[in-house]
Formats: C-alpha cells, structure tokens, sequence
C-alpha cells in the first residue's frame, strides 16, 4: 500500500476495525480456534483502553480511514529507575500493509507517548523466528540479551 499513514490513540468508533486486527494478531501467534483468547478478556482489554485510569493504551495506525495496525503498550513502575518503564505489549500491521511502514509510524508513536508520560524506557519482545519483525526491531532499538520464561503462578 502506498502512501504514508497516520497515528493516534484509539477511540470507541474503532473497535469494529480494531477487532479485525486484533483477531488477525492474534492468529498470527497461534491464539486461535481451540487456542484463542476468552471473548471475556478482549471485551475487558478494549475497555481498559478507554479507561483513563487503567494503565494499558492503545494506538491504531490508518489511512484513508482504514486501520492498517495496532499497537499497545503497558506503563508500569521498575526496580532498576524512578521513572516508570513502557512495555510495547502488542504490535501489529495488517498483512496487505506491511512493509510500508506501519510498524515503524506506530512504534515511534508509542515511543513518543512514553516519552510524553516521562518513562525511562521503552521496550519489546517478540518471537525468535519472527525475522520480518526482527530486522525493523534491529534497526531501531538495540536487544537487551534477556531471554524471556513465563510458566502458570
């Protein structure tokens, strides 16, 4: 798609399009059919970025009036700086539109935001094999070295 797109923070008229996208993230890492997320938990994350007092937000790239990406991120306070940190939880660019800078409008945006909510840092993670993605991420941050585990409490 050619043509530079626009950022901004999502609004409730968004979330039919926002669905799309979220539903096409979410299959992208295999969170789908017997695997998707609970219906309860994207109805309670769409509203918690309407929630002045949550701290999730949530950002939409567009142009001509059409959704192209989202991107969502966490503020939370950190052990290791007084300022809090901002975690880009979540980055996705429809499939018609990457390549044409999407990702990059939409991390810069979240960038700026944190910037703008004074946090010390912003940062990401994403799958190993996700080499696309990996390139772009290369060329605008530096990785950290830290290997990420998760397990169930």
């Amino acid at each position: 798609m050619p043509g530079s797109c626009s950022t901004r923070p999502v609004r409730v008229a968004d979330h039919d399009a926002w669905r799309h996208l979220w539903d096409g993230y979410n299959a992208f890492y295999g969170r789908s059919g017997a695997t998707a997320l609970a219906e309860a938990t994207t109805r309670a994350t769409w509203s918690r970025f309407l929630d002045d007092a949550e701290p999730l937000h949530a950002f939409v790239a567009e142009r001509e009036g059409s959704l192209l990406g989202l991107a969502h991120c966490v503020l939370h306070p950190s052990t290791t700086a007084i300022a809090p940190s901002c975690y880009l939880q979540d980055l996705y660019t429809d499939e018609a539109a990457r390549g044409s800078g999407v990702a990059r409008a939409l991390i810069e945006t979240v960038c700026r935001f944190a910037r703008q909510t004074g946090c010390a840092r912003v940062y990401w993670q994403t799958h190993e094999d996700n080499a696309i993605a990996r390139r772009l991420y290369d060329r605008m941050a530096e990785r950290s070295g830290f290997i990420v585990y998760r397990r169930a409490p």
